[in-house]
């Protein structure tokens, strides 16, 4: 392959014009009549044994060029894309300049290529850092939710109470008729939950397991079955059990049973330790988001659509994966949304522009600041992520592009970079004015 010609074109395009010699033209075009010679059926000759030269008297004489050229055009193109210093971002437009046997083939491509970009007044952007401090009444809502999730139900002698679980037996009536719906065996409902029609749940507590009443409620003028809306209805209940939820004592035993902590003041330190490093490590990261933000505000340069397009289906792709890891496909998941595939791939549209240009943007910063990766900053990333999947480091290294990682990482360097010539001030989140609704 010879590159002939590189222009760059606007809107981030690119023109390559290269060359494919004679002799490993001829070559190709041999290796394609060999291939594909044996479709063709010529009278006088069984199918697939007629020589190339009468084949090519009776199609053409270049009817097996394109399939030489669909041969070489890989190589050749990655080879072309390699010489010319340039990223292609897309799929590429191909035109066959000439072809022959004497002379070779030249093509002409058309691509749009990832574009040089660049970025300014990156040095001491001005932003303002978020503090926040855990306070107690967060550490103990969270022991509260230990407790939740740690309780255990008990069977209630008596009446039931808002809060209680009553396992009921039930059927609707609206005029007298059983509708569609309204039966349930053995149902545990919460009571006060306000999953049922407004005013059941109050009319169940106050009775007790083994009674069998009847509670009168009306169904809403928006209720979503239309035959229901606004109807008065009847449900005949049997109550068979009534379970309250007995939360465990606040002290050490308790401790020692929900975590590593021999007692409850060293269970309430963790929790305040744990929400403090998430805390700090949101609040850093919004300040590297809002650094970020004015980098790409300052980002010169003409990004091609394709990349933005290209950024949707990954992240659309995503998304699928998630879906199916939880067995779900995504033509049903549209189903239940009411979306449709176009609409649901455009919503991701704003997003995969703005993760786009974050990229690029701190990429031109890498550049610009001569940011390097060393082989060992790229071996500690793969033990790092080997060590995070318990996989072993050959098998990561087999499954990872080292160059990528080393992007990845420069990229990383750079937000640091952004931080530390930055013009930081803290306040307390309690300083804050309350955000607008």
């Amino acid at each position: 392959m010879e590159l002939v010609k590189s222009e760059k074109l606007e809107k981030s395009m690119q023109e390559l014009q290269f060359s494919v010699d004679a002799e490993t033209f001829a070559a190709a075009v041999d290796k394609a009549f060999r291939r594909e010679g044996k479709k063709y059926t010529i009278p006088g000759f069984r199918k697939g044994k007629a020589p190339r030269h009468t084949i090519e008297k009776m199609y053409g004489a270049d009817v097996f060029h394109y399939d030489a050229i669909n041969d070489l055009f890989p190589q050749a193109y990655e080879e072309a894309v390699k010489a010319a210093g340039v990223e292609p971002v897309g799929r590429p437009e191909v035109d066959v300049v000439s072809a022959s046997l004497a002379e070779g083939v030249l093509l002409k491509v058309t691509v749009a290529v990832k574009p040089s970009v660049t970025v300014k007044d990156y040095i001491g952007l001005k932003a303002e850092k978020t503090v926040h401090t855990v306070k107690d009444e967060e550490v103990e809502a969270e022991l509260a939710r230990l407790q939740e999730r740690n309780a255990r139900m008990i069977t209630r002698e008596g009446k039931a109470e808002n809060g209680d679980t009553a396992e009921i037996d039930f059927e609707g009536f609206v005029d007298g008729t059983a509708f569609e719906g309204g039966k349930g065996e053995h149902y545990n409902l919460v009571l006060g939950s306000g999953s049922f029609i407004p005013g059941f749940e109050e009319q169940v507590v106050g009775h007790a397991a083994g009674e069998e009443f009847e509670v009168n409620v009306t169904f809403p003028e928006d209720y979503q079955a239309e035959e229901l809306k606004g109807k008065a209805a009847v449900f005949k209940i049997k109550l068979h059990e009534v379970r309250l939820k007995e939360l465990p004592a606040l002290d050490d035993e308790f401790a020692k049973d929900v975590s590593e902590h021999d007692t409850l003041e060293e269970l309430r330190a963790g929790i305040r330790k744990e929400k403090q490093e998430q805390a700090d490590k949101n609040d850093e990261i919004e300040l590297e988001n809002g650094l970020v933000d004015q980098l790409v505000a300052s980002m010169e340069g003409e990004i091609p659509e394709v990349m933005y397009e290209n950024r949707m289906d990954d992240l659309v792709r995503d998304f699928e994966y998630r879906l199916a890891q939880q067995g779900l496909k995504l033509e049903v998941y549209l189903q239940y949304v009411g979306q449709d595939m176009k609409a649901f791939r455009e919503g991701f549209k704003e997003q995969a522009e703005k993760q786009v240009k974050i990229r690029l943007a701190l990429e031109a910063l890498a550049t610009q600041e001569k940011i390097e990766v060393t082989d060992e900053d790229a071996e500690a990333e793969l033990q790092r992520i080997a060590d995070a999947n318990k996989l072993e480091l050959d098998k990561v290294k087999g499954l990872v592009n080292i160059e990528d990682v080393k992007q990845d990482l420069a990229v990383n360097k750079a937000v640091d970079l952004l931080k530390e010539k930055a013009e930081v001030t803290t306040k307390p989140a309690e300083e804050q004015p309350p955000k607008a609704e």
